[in-house]
């Protein structure tokens, strides 16, 4: 936790953006994996632990705007909680950590909120996205599950991103702490990648190092000789000499924040002559996006860019032709890349996504393309002092897309399909690093990871 001075700035911050009514911020519970008492992992909700800072099951929290009062609900621990789990804090003890006077019976919220309800007064929350707290919704509130996104508080949701998109110095430091966690994650797999190593057992000893520096991973570890699959979470391949091995992963500290890498290797330890000239192209779009981001650019116009440097590098090598903005701009390089630039980071791996991602992403003057590729980039707006946000361009040959556009003529100007046969088994490479802007510019989260190829292949050796 953080000192509790800043948990009690935070909610006066909060309050002081929204208008009026009361602010309800529902922690998380223990999720089952087969039976009630085998559960997943706890994972705390973010917003609960950016505002009270408590990383404890059932609990709840509730500002009072008009009066400015503050309420922590959740119930002590009964003796046979204790012979179990151990000595526990009272209730009273773990809101005086976070600045809170006031500590209640989780009964008592549905009370509390229930007279606030009947007096008509409004009660601020963010969509739910998980299906007990839908249920606690339903029953404070009467808002069946189907409507509460809609019901969601834009007011609240505003407030949230604007606070926790800026990153503190004590944010910056976790942040630093799952980049260096990241970094051995990376390196380990890196020197595992070798011709018969089952995928599995990389991905289970890095999920291993994450755990040991506070927490399981960021996010389920993508990693795959099968690297055109965007998001592959199958790892029951067999490495073979020749290919890509594309490991992206994070850690995650025991506070919750989160690094978020990605690196492709060479099986085996040397890129071949078509691997390293497709990967010097993804590197040169990475090394660009990290020159541009700065405060007042926007990440969508960086995105563009670093689209340009792809399609000029396909260009050069035979397989896109023609003019490469007017490429760019009719969205051919999307075939190669179908993904956005990145996303911004922090208590989660997207950071506020549960918010909405039009909200965190984009702002009234930036809106989000509709055209595919562009589309699914999930952050747009001018890049700010304090963000914390990922950098990660990607080249990807993806047979069955490439049918498609082929047989739809789809951009077939500005894409040499003949030239596409010779890497259809070729796989695909991402380059991700995580950025940290500046007053004036922008500098990397953590360490930089063995990025150019020959860094890589001297790291597997």
């Amino acid at each position: 936790m953080f000192n509790r001075e800043i948990y009690i700035e935070r909610r006066r911050q909060l309050r002081d953006q929204v208008s009026g009514g009361l602010i309800l911020i529902l922690g998380n519970s223990d999720s089952p994996m087969n039976y009630k008492d085998n559960t997943y992992h706890f994972r705390q909700d973010s917003n609960f632990l950016y505002f009270f800072g408590l990383d404890f099951q059932n609990l709840a929290g509730l500002i009072d705007v008009d009066s400015g009062e503050e309420m922590l609900f959740g119930d002590d621990f009964s003796m046979d909680d204790i012979i179990w789990m151990g000595p526990q804090e009272s209730m009273q003890t773990k809101a005086a950590r976070v600045g809170i006077k006031k500590a209640l019976a989780y009964q008592k919220l549905f009370s509390q909120v229930g007279e606030a309800v009947k007096r008509g007064r409004k009660i601020h929350f963010t969509p739910p996205y998980r299906a007990d707290n839908q249920l606690v919704l339903l029953e404070l509130t009467g808002i069946a599950p189907s409507h509460q996104k809609a019901a969601a508080s834009l007011e609240l949701i505003q407030a949230i991103v604007s606070l926790r998109s800026v990153k503190d110095a004590g944010e910056i430091e976790e942040l630093q702490k799952a980049a260096a966690a990241g970094y051995q994650m990376h390196v380990a797999a890196m020197k595992m990648a070798m011709p018969g190593t089952w995928e599995q057992k990389i991905a289970g000893t890095i999920e291993g190092i994450s755990l040991a520096n506070g927490n399981p991973p960021s996010f389920p570890i993508i990693l795959s000789q099968n690297g055109e699959t965007l998001h592959n979470h199958d790892h029951s391949n067999v490495l073979e000499k020749g290919r890509l091995l594309l490991v992206d992963a994070g850690a995650q500290t025991s506070m919750h924040y989160a690094s978020d890498f990605t690196r492709t290797s060479p099986v085996g330890g040397q890129f071949s002559q078509q691997q390293r000239e497709i990967y010097e192209i993804v590197l040169q779009a990475n090394n660009l996006a990290t020159e541009l981001a700065k405060p007042g650019a926007s990440y969508l116009s960086i995105h563009l860019e670093a689209a340009k440097v792809i399609a000029s590098g396909m260009k050069a090598l035979g397989l896109m032709k023609g003019d490469v903005d007017e490429a760019v701009q009719a969205g051919a390089h999307a075939l190669f890349m179908p993904h956005g630039l990145g996303h911004m980071m922090g208590l989660d791996v997207h950071d506020m996504e549960d918010l909405g991602q039009i909200y965190v992403g984009y702002d009234e003057e930036i809106r989000p393309v509709s055209q595919f590729g562009t589309a699914a980039l999930r952050l747009g707006r001018k890049l700010q002092p304090g963000f914390v946000i990922t950098n990660e361009p990607g080249i990807y040959f993806i047979p069955a897309l490439i049918d498609q556009w082929k047989s739809e003529k789809t951009n077939h100007e500005f894409i040499n399909f003949d030239r596409l046969e010779a890497y259809r088994t070729f796989g695909g490479i991402r380059l991700e690093d995580d950025l940290l802007i500046t007053e004036t510019a922008c500098e990397l989260i953590g360490e930089r990871i063995p990025i150019t190829p020959e860094e890589v292949e001297s790291t597997m050796k």
